[in-house]
């Protein structure tokens, strides 16, 4: 289940990855046709935010449906690891560099185990 989540996880890093790139492939483009003034005016700061946001947000559109049913499957797996950790007595710290069951959870359920043996 772990690694099914893994690579589900590294599917969506690579479109956030490939969304990256393009952006920043895109940005020469987004800046002001002339450099400095216009008639007297200074060029609008948020000209640039706008058109950025806006071409982030179609780039984004894109590809939204397939975020959106990768985020889910996440999701779905998360919930069924927490469930089998919760199930098998399993320490869940999610997210955590060790995974979801941690190895702290699987001590504190050993030595629950231990315990009921010895006491």
């Amino acid at each position: 289940m772990q690694e099914a989540r893994r690579q589900i996880q590294r599917q969506l890093d690579l479109i956030d990855r490939q969304i990256t790139r393009r952006m920043t492939a895109l940005i020469p483009q987004l800046k002001p046709k002339r450099a400095g003034y216009r008639r007297g005016r200074a060029p609008d700061p948020s000209a640039f935010l706008k058109r950025y946001r806006s071409l982030l947000a179609a780039i984004t559109a894109e590809r939204q449906s397939e975020i959106d049913a990768l985020a889910r499957k996440l999701a779905r797996q998360d919930a069924a690891i927490a469930a089998y950790c919760v199930r098998n007595g399993l320490a869940f710290d999610w997210p955590d560099a060790r995974g979801p069951c941690n190895r702290a959870g699987l001590a504190v359920r050993s030595r629950s185990h231990g315990d009921r043996h010895h006491g």
